[in-house]
């Protein structure tokens, strides 16, 4: 037994040296793959911009004509005008203006100016000048998201919202989500634009919104119908307690023979009083709350912000043909010169 008991630990350190030389291969293996991982990204971009090294020349010859034709071609093409009208739609209007918008845009393309001239109610050597429209979500704040999420939270069933957090519900919203929307016009006539609103307002007020307001005016009306004739059973119960406490104030001799009862049902009647007080403030809120909805959306839509009556010049990158040309020359010589290397590399291959 002596012989063995100094053999234990030899073997501990055996053990331990064995795991410490297999966790530093394991580093070793993985510093090793993130240099060649390095290296690899690094020989690709080297061989990416090889060839513009090696043509450099003739790449900056090409920019620079590229360049100049464009900023001739920009000066030459006539410049397109832009102008935005944020709205509020009401009633459902929304969908039948996401919809209006591709028909207008349809219109634009197959030369339908007659049609478009009817819509806008603008003559036909105006409506020719549209290049078309977009649709995009309005300025929403983080309070109105926040809202808004408040009230999709309280119109769906409680054991979903545990499934669906705010940060999610922002993720997966679309266009049609919000409340507000900015319709941005172009066109070649930069005065046209204050002239566009009437074409719109029809689209707002449709069979759908139309019948969404009818429903919900029949049911503002039957609300408030029942709120007034609550009110009107609460106001002639309150004069029925005041009788009663007018008619205790002028007996009292019965209260001072009844000692210590009178008290009881002068504050048992009190109560019942401030309890009818409380429901009349509730029930005239809930009125306010009803008329004060009625009263802000008793229009189809709501314009935030009109159409300017000048448009605004369209700088935007596709316009700016002076950098876009020059910009598509280079993307289509690393095209070629892919192409050209895969080429010839599937030719000599064995």
């Amino acid at each position: 037994m002596s012989e063995k008991l100094p053999q234990q630990p030899q073997n501990e350190e055996v053990d331990l040296g064995q795991l410490f030389n297999a966790i530093g291969n394991l580093f070793q293996r993985l510093f090793n793959f993130i240099g060649k991982l390095f290296k690899g990204l690094f020989s690709i971009i080297i061989y990416a911009i090889k060839p513009l090294v090696l043509y450099f020349k003739f790449v900056v010859i090409a920019l620079v004509i590229t360049a100049v034709l464009g900023y001739i071609y920009e000066k030459t093409k006539e410049p397109i005008y832009y102008s935005n009208m944020v709205v509020k739609p009401h009633f459902g209007s929304k969908y039948q203006l996401f919809n209006n918008i591709t028909y207008f845009n349809a219109l634009i393309g197959s030369n339908n100016h007659v049609e478009l001239s009817n819509i806008f109610e603008i003559d036909t050597t105006e409506i020719k000048e549209l290049v078309g429209f977009e649709l995009e979500a309005g300025p929403e704040t983080q309070n109105d998201l926040f809202i808004e999420y408040d009230e999709y939270v309280k119109s769906i069933d409680t054991s979903l919202v545990d499934e669906l957090s705010y940060v999610d519900y922002v993720k997966n919203r679309d266009l049609l989500s919000g409340n507000l929307f900015a319709i941005k016009a172009s066109s070649y006539k930069n005065d046209i634009f204050s002239h566009l609103q009437e074409g719109f307002r029809k689209t707002f007020e449709n069979d759908f919104s139309k019948h969404q307001k009818r429903v919900r005016d029949t049911t503002a009306y039957i609300d408030r119908l029942s709120l007034t004739t609550e009110l009107s059973r609460l106001d002639s119960i309150q004069k029925t307690y005041l009788e009663v406490i007018k008619n205790e104030s002028k007996n009292p001799k019965l209260s001072f023979d009844l000692g210590s009862v009178m008290p009881l049902q002068e504050e048992k009647t009190a109560t019942k009083e401030y309890d009818l007080f409380l429901k009349e403030q509730e029930i005239r809120r809930t009125l306010n709350y009803l008329n004060q909805k009625v009263a802000e959306e008793n229009t189809y839509f709501d314009v935030l912000s009109t159409f300017d009556k000048i448009g605004k010049k369209d700088n935007s990158i596709t316009r700016r043909y002076s950098l876009l040309f020059p910009i598509l020359t280079l993307i289509l010589f690393f095209i070629v010169s892919f192409a050209y290397k895969a080429f010839h590399y599937i030719k000599n291959y064995e």
